[in-house]
């Protein structure tokens, strides 16, 4: 029950970090397909904006997420970290880099500063959710065996079903960008932003729809455990990722697009418990279960205490952070020639 519950509460973190970082690294996607400075310059302003305050709290949630696998379940995170130390390196590197780079290129006054530093932020908001796809697939597809690299470091994240992990989440978060883009530049009276987005979100939902039903066939060849637990017990999940999506777009289409962001955020929040529940109760497929790998009770009691505490402080806190940003800004500020120029 113990180990059930910190399991639980760890893929609740994953799930926050999927919605909330994932959306973080496709507007870093969008950013690079914005175009040239002159064209591109109300895109890469909104997304700026958009990002500015939170990008880095978002990182708390993938925090927590490693911290929690460690302490509750650490021969999985022992068996992970060795295994897959190589995509889990990139994925620290890219995130370094595109944090360093968004700093930078604020910072910056010469235009070749902002091009150099803008290449790298964007750059590594592709890179960064690939490889971290890479490793979901490499867990999934029952490639990381128990033990201290006991994996091949490098066919265990180089295979179809690791490329598949890495472009769904590369796709899905360029979806989330544009779908929560879209509602702030509504909110701030850009209605031909929003417009240019909500086509971008509709196009990216499609794309994320499409990698995922040619997912299928990969699936069935290269993990078919996981396929099997995703056709029959965690289906209802998959079918309510799918109906979610479909709603999303209907809402895109028709510019409604505060309902379209929980939509959209519940299709790809169905999908990873629909993982999850497929390859319950393992944790490495093949290898290890959750009861296996749980820690000591008395460790994991500790664990969720702590956990209980930090969640009075931190949930109210981050909820006080995103609404603050969200609100409409007052006439007189966002209407000013400073507020836009700034």
């Amino acid at each position: 029950m113990l180990a059930d519950t910190a399991l639980a509460v760890m893929w609740v973190g994953l799930t926050c970090y999927a919605l909330f970082g994932g959306a973080d690294f496709g507007a870093g996607v969008w950013d690079l397909l914005a175009g040239g400075s002159r064209r591109g310059l109300p895109q890469r302003r909104l997304i700026e904006h958009s990002i500015g305050p939170i990008w880095e709290a978002n990182h708390v949630w993938l925090i927590f997420v490693i911290v929690l696998l460690w302490s509750a379940f650490s021969p999985v995170f022992a068996a992970v970290m060795s295994t897959l130390y190589l995509p889990l390196t990139f994925a620290a590197l890219g995130i370094i880099a595109r944090g360093a780079a968004f700093a930078f290129r604020k910072a910056s006054t010469e235009l070749w500063q902002q091009r150099l530093f803008g290449a790298f932020f964007a750059l590594s908001s592709v890179i960064t959710p690939f490889f971290l796809g890479a490793v979901a697939g490499a867990v999934a597809s029952g490639r990381v065996p128990p033990g201290l690299a006991a994996g091949d470091v490098i066919t265990s994240w180089l295979n179809p079903t690791s490329a598949l992990g890495g472009v769904l989440a590369v796709t899905t978060c360029a979806h989330l960008a544009a779908v929560y883009l879209c509602a702030d530049a509504a909110r701030d009276g850009e209605r031909a932003l929003a417009s240019s987005f909500a086509r971008r979100a509709i196009v990216s939902g499609l794309t994320s729809g499409a990698v995922a039903g040619a997912g299928i066939a990969v699936l069935h060849a290269d993990a078919p455990e996981l396929f099997h637990g995703l056709t029959r017990r965690a289906l209802p999940l998959v079918v309510l990722s799918v109906v979610a999506g479909l709603v999303a777009l209907v809402l895109l289409n028709r510019r409604r697009f505060v309902l379209a962001r929980p939509a959209s955020a519940l299709a790809v929040a169905a999908i990873l418990w629909a993982w999850g529940a497929a390859q319950y109760p393992a944790m490495l497929v093949g290898g290890i279960s959750v009861g296996q790998a749980a820690s000591d009770p008395a460790v994991l009691t500790a664990c969720l205490v702590v956990l209980a505490v930090g969640a009075l402080l931190l949930v109210p806190s981050l909820w006080l952070l995103y609404a603050t940003f969200q609100r409409r800004p007052p006439a007189s500020v966002s209407d000013s020639p400073t507020s836009r120029d700034a």
